[in-house]
């Protein structure tokens, strides 16, 4: 008697990530050398950055559907050597923009992120974390940070949704649709 019920209980979590708010469509970043899935349609824009002392052109690409954010972030690195210590600072600083409390905690939560293609760099992660969004209020990052090599440079990329909470099949989703070519 309790089959069907779990049966359907895990049908329902699973059409969650499938929502009709979620129109979910294959989006190719042919500057970027990736494509990536997202439930609507993307705002483009690069400014320059600077992490740790090295200036960069960040692109990005996102849009909000359904209470998320989602957002693709990508950058060069000539210096492929690099790449691991870029990315850690790059999460460091999205941690430290949002306000998640014990950064170091949430980093311990951190799960190996390795696309097919991608560097197997130990930075290369997904993780979790509260803290706060540009409005004040409370906010859940379920992020991704990886690179791959690009001829004698490395392209790093970050994926990120942003919820009120944690939302793991919409992030499901969303990072299996991360491809690199």
């Amino acid at each position: 008697m309790h089959r069907p019920i779990a049966i359907a209980t895990a049908l329902t979590l699973c059409l969650v990530g499938c929502s009709p708010a979620l129109n979910w469509r294959s989006v190719p970043l042919e500057s970027a050398g990736i494509t990536v899935l997202l439930p609507c349609k993307p705002d483009h824009a690069t400014r320059p950055v600077d992490l740790g002392g090295r200036p960069a052109d960040l692109a990005m690409v996102g849009c909000e559907a359904d209470g998320a954010t989602f957002a693709v972030s990508h950058m060069v690195v000539e210096d492929p050597s690099q790449a691991g210590a870029v990315l850690a600072q790059w999460r460091a600083a999205v941690l430290a923009r949002m306000q998640a409390p014990a950064a170091g905690d949430a980093e311990a939560g951190a799960v190996a992120f390795v696309p097919a293609g991608a560097l197997a760099l130990p930075q290369s992660v997904r993780l979790q974390a509260q803290g706060r969004g540009s409005d004040g209020g409370a906010v859940t990052a379920q992020a991704v940070w990886f690179a791959r090599m690009e001829g004698r440079q490395a392209r790093l990329y970050h994926a990120v949704v942003y919820t009120a909470a944690p939302r793991m099949a919409v992030a499901d989703t969303f990072f299996a649709g991360l491809a690199l070519p």
